[in-house]
């Protein structure tokens, strides 16, 4: 029913974060080869992981609200009524929803301030507001995934797995 925004997705932010987490894979990799035998490591190395590592978390966000993959408190499953699940499921996802929503509108405002003041990392002077702007737009597709998710909640499967 849905597969299309699964696609999108997985083609968006998943190719995003997966990118990145590349990225850190043979960054680390020559950064450490590096100081081991040559007694230099890469320049600016932990600052481009941080920024890469950014990357990974917010880009795997809507992919992971998309799933149903995120860590559940379900300890008072067994006592909630079976017709409150639907609700509480609604409920959960307009506050998630508003949540990342709220978390997007202050990461712009937050960029918007970085992109004023040109702040820059530390020691390759790359600009930060890029990154934030990017964080900001993966919080509000995360948020976007749960708004979705009040109207047309995910379908639970075995084992824990969901179905959007």
């Amino acid at each position: 029913m849905l597969q299309t925004p699964e696609k999108f997705l997985r083609w968006s932010s998943g190719l995003i974060a997966s990118m990145a987490l590349f990225a850190i894979m043979w960054l680390t990799l020559i950064d450490v080869t590096g100081r081991k035998f040559f007694n230099h490591s890469v320049p600016g190395g932990l600052e481009l992981t941080e920024i890469l590592m950014v990357i990974v978390i917010f880009g795997a966000l809507p992919l992971v609200s998309w799933r149903s993959e995120h860590v559940v408190f379900d300890s008072l499953d067994a006592v909630v009524p079976a017709w409150l699940k639907g609700i509480q499921a609604r409920l959960v996802h307009l506050v998630c929803a508003g949540t990342f929503g709220l978390l997007a509108w202050l990461m712009t405002t937050r960029a918007q301030r970085f992109a004023e003041y040109g702040d820059t990392t530390v020691h390759l002077q790359l600009a930060i507001s890029p990154v934030a702007w990017l964080m900001a737009a993966l919080l509000l597709l995360t948020a976007l995934v749960h708004a979705l998710f009040v109207f047309s909640p995910p379908i639970p499967v075995a084992h824990g797995e969901t179905t959007p």
